[in-house]
């Protein structure tokens, strides 16, 4: 399934101008921003509902730009190799949370300095974030406290009239995708899982 090249570059737009998108992932449909961007975050914050002490996470389109917003520990970078999809694992995305976040908003830090970010293969998510040059916000497309929509057909009205831009992308996919598994690497390679 090839998405339009116009709907990502309406998507980008709008991000570029400090608007936040509902936009399909590699897991849920996310609400997304540039990550960048601290207003953009606080506006997707105010959308969900959800108090900004509680950390949204990021997707990139490739590990080499890690090192940019975060420190990466040794455990990260195997996990990371030992579930790239070269590898041919069929696995359900994973999520890691870096600790010592930079180059991004501050309101996405965790307190502890930490933040997550996915590596996305899927293809529209990856267009977005390789073109927009920054991470992407990723986070589900609920308010705070109300199940996750598994596909777009779950999510409220109230996401979708609170967005700047809808994608076109996958909007008529009826599987239902599970959020990533979470795990969280310190800095002296101690790992937590914080969603199975």
């Amino acid at each position: 399934m090839r998405y339009d090249k116009e709907d990502l570059q309406q998507a980008l737009q709008v991000m570029k101008a400090g608007g936040i998108i509902l936009y399909p992932t590699d897991t849920v449909w996310g609400i997304g921003c540039d990550a960048t961007n601290a207003e953009a975050v606080s506006k997707i914050y105010a959308l969900k509902q959800r108090a900004d002490s509680k950390s949204m996470l990021c997707l990139l389109d490739g590990a080499g730009k890690l090192q940019g917003y975060v420190d990466v520990p040794d455990a990260a970078w195997q996990i990371l190799e030992a579930t790239s999809p070269e590898e041919g694992l069929e696995q359900r995305p994973i999520t890691i949370i870096y600790p010592n976040a930079k180059n991004v908003a501050p309101n996405l830090i965790a307190e502890d300095g930490s933040i997550g970010i996915r590596i996305t293969n899927e293809p529209f998510s990856k267009a977005l974030c390789e073109q927009l040059r920054h991470p992407v916000v990723s986070t589900s497309a609920n308010i705070s406290g109300q199940p996750t929509a598994k596909n777009f057909r779950q999510i409220s009205e109230e996401i979708k009239n609170g967005v700047d831009y809808i994608c076109q992308f996958r909007r008529n996919d009826t599987a239902e995708a599970k959020p990533s598994v979470i795990l969280k690497v310190g800095e002296t390679n101690e790992i937590a899982i914080i969603r199975k």
